[in-house]
């Protein structure tokens, strides 16, 4: 519930927390002039879905047949190729796959096409204002005025009614640490810059410890019979406890081998995974590497992790 200071005296203290970090008094006027509460904003925080740990979970299967379906793959696959070159690059540079730089791009924005249209500087005040969660959006909202700081228009600074915006969906603390000026212009411009988007997801992703040369899963085959309960994680999980929940004790593949446990493709003996198999006996299974954990940083859904890796996997294939 918002506290009952009146939005526009809350709004001060932020003009004041952002002048006392440096942002300029023409950005922070430009910035903050005409906000007042957007009440759909409220609405939409408020009805987000809970994240108890009670048992029972939609069917992965339904979900990936609209997450990666052939418009999703046909479209990443264009986008892959139309900047194999500049990929290459990032990926060489970063050790971030191209395919899943593209994966991230399809499912974040629809390559491009969905970036949402909410003005982030009202949103975030909006979401700082309510209480809530007040220390985490007050410190976007001023990022966001740094970010505004850096020469963005304030129409250009729109995305999401939670703060996320460009083609990555970067939050603003986020964009100013980890946004990349992928093409030397002098730039991080996430908003229409291919380049920079792609040099921006790869960043994001060595900063949460990607591998290189390591695949985020692969499928495999179990054994008739196989118990996966017997290998559950005990252990609870901090962050997205539902999320971790679901997943085994890690062991390497050889160690899953010798419990019958086949990958589908060749993966050192050493690598440790964790086995998933979503939908319960007699339905695909995977072994995910460390890798896919790093997909989670992204998006701490088990449902999205999967669409992001398989993605991935059909626009290289």
């Amino acid at each position: 519930m918002a506290e009952a200071m009146p939005f526009a005296t809350y709004l001060e203290t932020l003009k004041s927390r952002a002048r006392a970090e440096g942002v300029s008094e023409a950005t922070i006027a430009r910035m903050t002039a005409g906000i007042t509460p957007n009440e759909r904003v409220i609405q939409l925080d408020r009805n987000q879905p809970g994240s108890g740990t009670a048992s029972g979970f939609p069917r992965l299967a339904p979900y990936i047949a609209t997450h990666v379906n052939s418009e999703r793959i046909n479209s990443g696959r264009r986008v892959y190729n139309e900047h194999r070159g500049e990929l290459s690059r990032v990926e060489q540079q970063y050790g971030v796959p191209a395919s899943v730089i593209i994966a991230i791009f399809g499912h974040e924005t629809s390559y491009g096409r969905v970036r949402g249209d909410f003005d982030l500087a009202r949103s975030l005040a909006t979401l700082a204002w309510e209480g809530r969660r007040r220390e985490l959006f007050a410190n976007e909202f001023i990022a966001l005025l740094k970010i505004a700081d850096k020469g963005f228009a304030r129409s250009q600074l729109v995305g999401s009614y939670a703060g996320a915006f460009g083609n990555p969906q970067f939050l603003p603390s986020v964009y100013l640490r980890l946004a990349v000026d992928g093409d030397g212009d002098g730039r991080a411009d996430i908003f229409t810059n291919r380049a920079d988007t792609f040099a921006s997801i790869a960043n994001y992703f060595r900063d949460a410890g990607w591998r290189a040369g390591e695949p985020w899963g692969v499928r495999a085959v179990v054994p008739q019979g196989f118990n996966p309960d017997l290998y559950r994680n005990r252990m609870a999980s901090p962050v997205c406890p539902r999320v971790h929940e679901r997943h085994s004790q890690w062991k390497t593949i050889r160690e899953w081998r010798s419990l019958g446990v086949e990958p589908f493709r060749m993966l050192p003996d050493e690598t440790l995974a964790t086995i998933f198999q979503p939908d319960g006996p007699g339905t695909p299974a995977w072994l995910l590497t460390g890798n896919y954990r790093v997909i989670l940083e992204y998006n701490c859904s088990n449902y999205y992790a999967m669409s992001v890796g398989l993605l991935a996997d059909e626009i290289v294939n």
